[in-house]
């Protein structure tokens, strides 16, 4: 009997996760090296779905029910005041970070999830790859998958020239209890998804299942972004100083959110009142810990070399603005299961994958930077070195090409179509279902 090839998948996140039940599903064992010791669905916000997101994971044997998230009413934006601007519908589904994580790791064996183990490197011969860990153990494999995001161990070792830039702005984001929303307010935004489109900055907020994926009324949250402007310099106002915790440590371009300074909070309740509405100011005010992302874009120049290769946000990171991170990572694992399927040996395999997947994701991250040059601006550059789509900040146009879904974005969608052939019609009849 032949033997049955193996993945070693750097990374137990949701991308970490598609990779690994999507291999399973085609004849591959799959094997998934999580650097943090605990599980992770305590993490995570607000995330949207997908016609193809869903799709995939029926493909992998995941039942999907009402449970995976909330379909707002409408997308409506409202002005500095607090008035409504323009309203459309919003067909999508918005769900939570947590809610998919969970499905996707009951699905895969727990035998084969490790805990606790971080990638120090990797080394490859004719027959195979060896992943070395910190903890001085070694993994086995055909193929390793880096699938261990942004700051990805084995896109390091592929490719050291490809390094995050820094778009110019972050996100402040929170979740709020539906319980805790006032009356009145809930009544005006709940079934909403809100967006606020100040100068320099943008505001979107949606409810998503609350503790324990629960979508009753009552025990659903309510997740906001505010996307606002930073600089990268080391000032008081840059972005250093905004992960620099209390003690006077600086955490990089990233910090924990217990550690962020309560100065900092205070600093950002000021700025959301005077620039957004008293709704958006609302929510924000109660939230018990808001946190910060700093935004990044990240586009590598291939996606494997040798018996290594990189999906999701290891490979591409696009601004927030496109709303289909996870979805580009259910993509890339459902593109590198089937070229593996497909070609008979694995460098033509991986080849075939490169050639699909890192044109999706150079399209997907051209738009994101297109969708918010507005943002990236404001603290990158002078206003008189502004193009016309850095200026152009149309409350209509943001409300159409931010998270649209890939059906009405011809320029990815044709590319979708095409790699993923007749599939699509099970996750388009669920999704409208769900929707009902």
């Amino acid at each position: 009997m032949p033997k049955v090839p193996t993945a070693l998948i750097i990374g137990g996140s949701l991308g970490g996760l598609l990779a690994a039940n999507m291999l399973r599903s085609v004849g591959w064992e799959a094997k998934v090296f999580e650097r943090v010791g605990d599980d992770l669905a305590s993490r995570g916000a607000g995330i949207g779905t997908h016609e193809e997101l869903i799709d995939i994971m029926h493909r992998i044997g995941i039942t999907v029910d009402a449970s995976i998230g909330v379909h707002p009413e409408s997308r409506t934006c409202l002005d500095r005041i607090g008035r409504i601007q323009h309203t459309m519908p919003r067909p999508r589904i918005l769900s939570s970070w947590g809610r998919l994580y969970r499905a996707l790791k009951e699905a895969f064996p727990v035998e084969d999830y490790y805990f606790g183990k971080s990638l120090a490197s990797f080394t490859e011969d004719a027959s195979g790859v060896t992943a070395h860990f910190s903890d001085g153990s070694t993994e086995r494999g055909d193929l390793i998958v880096g699938a261990d995001g942004i700051r990805s161990t084995v896109r390091a070792q592929m490719l050291p020239g490809a390094q995050p830039h820094y778009a110019g702005y972050i996100a402040w984001r929170g979740l709020v209890a539906e319980s805790a929303l006032p009356p009145e307010l809930h009544r005006q935004i709940f079934a909403h998804n809100i967006v606020c489109y100040p100068d320099g900055d943008a505001m979107t907020m949606y409810a998503v299942p609350g503790p324990d994926n629960d979508v009753r009324a009552g025990h659903r949250a309510y997740n906001w972004v505010w996307y606002h402007p930073v600089a990268s310099s080391d000032g008081p106002a840059g972005l250093a100083a905004h992960c620099t915790d209390a003690s006077g440590h600086c955490h990089g371009m990233a910090i924990a959110p217990a550690l962020i300074r309560p100065a900092l909070i205070a600093e950002m309740l000021a700025a959301a009142r005077k620039a957004l509405a008293p709704q958006c100011v609302q929510v924000i005010e109660l939230t018990e810990q808001p946190f910060f992302q700093a935004i990044f874009d990240l586009a590598s120049p291939r996606l494997y070399q040798g018996r290594a290769v990189v999906l999701g946000d290891a490979a591409f990171v696009a601004r927030p603005h496109v709303g289909m991170g996870v979805t580009k990572a259910a993509l890339d694992a459902e593109c590198l299961a089937d070229a593996l399927v497909e070609c008979a040996d694995l460098d033509t395999a991986l080849s075939r994958y490169n050639t699909r997947q890192h044109l999706f994701g150079t399209r997907v991250v051209a738009r994101a930077r297109r969708v918010g040059a507005h943002l990236g601006a404001q603290a990158t550059k002078p206003p008189a070195l502004w193009t016309e789509e850095e200026r152009h900040q149309d409350p209509v146009r943001m409300m159409n090409e931010s998270g649209a879904r890939l059906r009405d974005v011809p320029e990815l969608i044709e590319l979708v179509r095409e790699f993923r052939g007749g599939r699509g019609e099970r996750g388009a009849a669920t999704y409208a279902a769900l929707q009902t």
